[in-house]
């Protein structure tokens, strides 16, 4: 009986974390963008700086009329939200936030969260074959690309602190982190992080959904709560890119006075502030200079940070 209470908690503070965590992080953007870009819209909706803009977006979409065109797959279309959603939240069973603080300590979890993690761009894939729109079609095309293009990259520099904690538990790398991971693992992290927003399609990687050719790429013919799945499932997205880069390469709840999962949160979120900067400071790449900077640029990167990982251990062997 104890053992399924104490599964039954897990369950719940997952789902709480996957319902509320990427909310938060959606209000941040809104309030981060406000003020860098001077966007007034969302610093009315509630009176005092806008509190109520996230509910107001909320309450839009489920007013919205659910359209599916009619030459669509209409299964297609109609599972594809989930299949882009649903991986972020299996990803979340085994992402720990403190000492023994995950729903499930696998031993090859990393392996697991790199393989599902890739399960959601399929949904966006889905939804632009299914949608019978030849822009929709042409942005499932470009996120598949993509997928390709920032997959190698993302698991070459997860690969790297894989060998420097010789574990593939995410439990087990935190464990084995110590503070000079830091300079010894930076260019590790910094791919990985790169790879996971052009993963996440999030600007100045969104060429799958540029809005001067493609609309909205896959999710063009989407309304209402269909549509705002893909932007939950984008904002959950960042929640896990956030995480996983904090359990990798920041010491995930290492950190002093504070408790363990606090540092966790704190890094998770001061990360996702990143994202939104980085969505606000540079334009979006085109498709031939994103292409470049994964094959050009990051898997040289990620080869070199295995090389350096691969002469410090032998080294401190």
């Amino acid at each position: 009986m104890a053992d399924l209470l104490d599964i039954a908690v897990r369950l719940a503070a997952i789902v709480a974390a996957f319902l509320l965590l990427p909310l938060i992080v959606g209000q941040m953007e809104h309030k981060a963008m406000a003020h860098m870009q001077s966007r007034l819209g969302p610093m009315y909706a509630g009176g005092f700086h806008g509190w109520a803009q996230l509910i107001a977006d909320g309450v839009k979409f489920a007013q919205k009329e659910d359209v599916i065109p009619a030459a669509a797959d209409r299964r297609v279309f109609a599972i594809a939200p989930a299949v882009a959603l649903v991986p972020y939240l299996v990803v979340m069973v085994v992402i720990p936030i403190g000492p023994g603080l995950a729903g499930v300590d696998l031993d090859a979890g990393l392996f697991f969260v790199l393989a599902v993690m890739g399960i959601g761009v399929l949904g966006v894939i889905m939804a632009g074959w299914a949608s019978a729109n030849k822009y929709s079609m042409l942005g499932g095309i470009r996120a598949a690309a993509q997928l390709m293009s920032y997959e190698l990259p993302l698991v070459l520099a997860a690969s790297g602190v894989a060998m420097a904690a010789g574990t593939l538990s995410l439990q087990g790398i935190v464990e084995q982190w110590r503070w000079w991971w830091l300079p010894w693992q930076a260019i590790g992290a910094v791919v990985f992080f790169v790879a996971g927003l052009a993963e996440l399609r999030r600007p100045p990687f969104d060429m799958p959904v540029a809005e001067s050719e493609l609309i909205m790429g896959p999710m063009t013919e989407y309304t209402g709560l269909r549509f705002a799945l893909f932007m939950l499932a984008e904002y959950v997205g960042i929640v896990v890119l956030s995480a996983l880069t904090t359990v990798l390469f920041l010491g995930g709840w290492h950190g002093p006075l504070l408790p363990g999962p606090v540092w966790t949160l704190i890094k998770v979120f001061a990360l996702a502030f990143v994202v939104i900067w980085i969505r606000v400071s540079y334009p979006r790449l085109r498709e031939d200079q994103l292409q470049k900077l994964a094959w050009i640029g990051l898997v040289p990167l990620a080869l070199l940070q295995l090389a350096l990982t691969g002469v410090v251990k032998v080294l401190m062997s």
